[in-house]
C-alpha cells in the first residue's frame, strides 16, 4: 500500500520489463517519485486514470526548426509540440537572424527560450565553415547539446556547407567536447549538377525535385560522414535519412564500432514521391520522398530496431513559400511537430507489437540518450522529469490544419485519419494539453542541459 503524498497520480498502460500493464505513476515536484500497481489509497492532490490508453514518455523531438522560418518562433513551435505529446524539442541552430555558432548567440537564444517556450528545449549549435570548429568546446559549455552541420550548401549565410576537409576538424572538435555532430548528408556536387539539369528542363514538374536529389546523393553523403567519423572516433548522428540502403550502411559502420545513430521522419514513413502529384510543392523536402518500396523498407528497418530516431524535422514554411507553380521556387520542408507522435504510432500499431515498441523508443528514449539529456528525459523512471504523453490508440484523429498551433497554417497530413491521438501531455508534472486546449503558459519551458 502506497501512502506517500503525491501531487498527481496518473494510471494507464506503462511498459515495464518489456510488458505493457496498468500502472500508477506518482508525481511530486515535477518528477516521477514512484511507479506502482494502481492503488485507491494513494494520497494524491489530483488523479488521472486514462483506462487502457498508453502512458508514454513525452516525445523528445530530435529535429525542430523554431526560428528558421518566417512567422513561427519558439512560442508557436512549442505550443504545437505540447499539443502533439512532445515535451522536449531539440532546437536546430540555423536561425533567420543568424546561425547559432558562438557563445554570444547561444546565450541570447537561451534567454529567448526561457521567455517563450511552452515545453522544454535542448539547444543545438553549429560551426562556421572556415575554422569554426575551434569554438566547439566553448559553445558546448554555453549550452549546446550537440552540433548540426550540412554537406550540402542550403544557404551560404545561414546553413552553409562544410567541406570534407573541414568536416574532419569538426568531427575531431565535437568529439573532444563530448558532443554528437548531426549531419545533413547529401553530396553537394551531385545535387548541384542534377539541380541545373532539372531546373533547365522540368521546372514545373514537382517530381523534378526528386530527380534532382537521386538516391546516390544521399548515399554518398552518408558514406562521407561515416568514414570521416570513423577516422576521427567521433559521435555521429545522421539526420532525416530516406533510404533503406543508407540505414544498412549506418548499421554496418555501427558493427565496426562507430558511435553512430540515425534518424528518419514521419513523412518518409507515410508519403512517397507519387504524393507530389497532389501536394506538389508542399511535399518538397530534403532529402526528397522516395519510392513505395523505400518507404516499406524503412518501416521494416524501424520495426527491426535498425533506425534509432524518428523526428519531425519541423520546418514550418508559410504557404506562400510552398504553393508556387515552379517546384524549385518553393522552399524545402514541412511542419510536423504536432502530428509526428500520432502519425507514427498509429501506423506502427498496424504493423504489430515490434513496430510499435520500436517506434516508442525512437520517439522518446533514443533521441534523449543521443543528445545527452537521457538522464532526465525520454523514460518513465523514478527521478526523471515527469514528462508523459497519453496516447489513446482508439481515439481516432481527423487531422486538420485548423487544429494546428504552428503559424505555418497547413499540414501535409491534411485529411488523414490516425487510429489514435495524444489526449494529454504532461510536462514536468504539469498538464499542458488536455486533448482539446493548451493549458501551459508561455515561458514555463526550460532549457535542458547536457549531462
Amino acid at each position: 500500500m502506497n501512502t506517500a503524498k503525491t501531487d498527481l497520480a496518473v494510471t494507464g498502460l506503462v511498459q515495464r520489463g518489456g510488458v505493457w500493464k496498468r500502472q500508477e505513476i506518482h508525481i511530486a515536484n515535477g518528477q516521477i517519485t514512484a511507479i506502482s500497481d494502481p492503488s485507491a489509497t494513494t494520497q494524491a492532490a489530483r488523479r488521472l486514470d486514462v483506462g487502457d490508453a498508453y502512458l508514454l514518455p513525452g516525445m523528445v523531438d530530435a529535429h525542430v526548426h523554431s526560428l528558421s522560418h518566417p512567422g513561427e518562433g519558439v512560442a508557436a513551435a512549442t505550443r504545437s509540440a505540447a499539443a502533439g505529446g512532445v515535451t522536449t524539442i531539440v532546437e536546430m541552430p540555423f536561425d533567420l537572424a543568424g546561425p547559432i555558432n558562438s557563445v554570444e548567440r547561444i546565450r541570447a537564444k537561451r534567454e529567448l527560450v526561457e521567455q517563450e517556450a511552452f515545453v522544454d528545449v535542448a539547444l543545438m549549435g553549429t560551426l562556421a565553415p572556415e575554422g569554426g570548429w575551434r569554438a566547439a568546446e566553448a559553445v558546448s559549455n554555453a549550452g549546446a547539446v550537440g552540433f548540426k552541420v550540412s554537406l550540402f550548401n542550403t544557404d551560404a549565410a545561414r546553413f552553409p556547407r562544410i567541406d570534407d576537409a573541414e568536416l574532419r576538424n569538426v568531427m575531431a572538435a565535437t568529439g573532444g567536447a563530448g558532443r554528437t555532430v548531426a549531419v545533413h548528408a547529401e553530396n553537394n556536387e551531385i545535387v548541384q549538377a542534377m539541380l541545373a539539369i532539372e531546373k533547365a528542363n522540368n521546372p514545373l514538374d514537382p517530381k523534378a525535385h526528386v530527380r534532382s536529389r537521386p538516391p546516390v546523393s544521399e548515399i554518398m553523403g552518408v558514406l562521407t560522414a561515416l568514414e570521416i567519423a570513423f577516422e576521427q572516433s567521433a559521435k555521429l548522428h545522421l539526420c532525416h535519412l530516406s533510404l533503406p540502403r543508407s540505414v544498412d550502411l549506418v548499421n554496418w559502420y555501427r558493427e565496426q564500432g562507430l558511435d553512430v545513430t540515425l534518424e528518419t521522419c514521419p513523412h518518409y514513413l507515410t508519403f512517397t514521391e507519387d504524393d507530389h502529384d497532389v501536394q506538389r510543392g508542399r511535399l518538397k523536402i530534403n532529402p526528397p520522398l522516395r519510392r513505395p518500396a523505400d518507404r516499406n523498407g524503412m518501416w521494416d528497418r524501424l520495426s527491426a530496431g535498425k533506425i534509432d530516431v524518428v523526428s519531425s524535422d519541423h520546418a514550418p514554411w508559410p504557404t506562400e513559400y510552398k504553393d508556387n507553380e515552379g517546384i524549385f521556387a518553393n522552399h524545402s520542408g514541412a511542419p510536423g511537430v504536432q502530428t509526428s507522435m500520432a502519425v507514427t504510432l498509429s501506423a506502427a500499431l498496424e504493423r504489430g507489437t515490434d513496430a510499435f515498441n520500436a517506434a516508442v523508443r525512437s520517439l522518446t528514449s533514443a533521441p534523449a540518450e543521443r543528445f545527452g539529456v537521457g538522464h532526465v528525459k525520454g523514460s518513465l523512471e523514478v527521478g526523471f522529469d515527469a514528462d508523459i504523453a497519453v496516447f489513446d490508440p482508439r481515439d481516432a484523429w481527423d487531422i486538420d490544419a485548423g487544429d494546428m498551433f504552428s503559424n505555418a497554417g497547413w499540414t501535409p497530413y491534411q485529411g488523414m485519419t490516425t487510429a489514435g491521438r495524444v489526449t494529454t501531455t504532461i510536462s514536468r508534472g504539469t498538464v499542458v494539453w488536455d486533448g482539446t486546449e493548451l493549458i501551459g503558459a508561455r515561458g514555463r519551458g526550460a532549457v535542458v542541459e547536457h549531462a
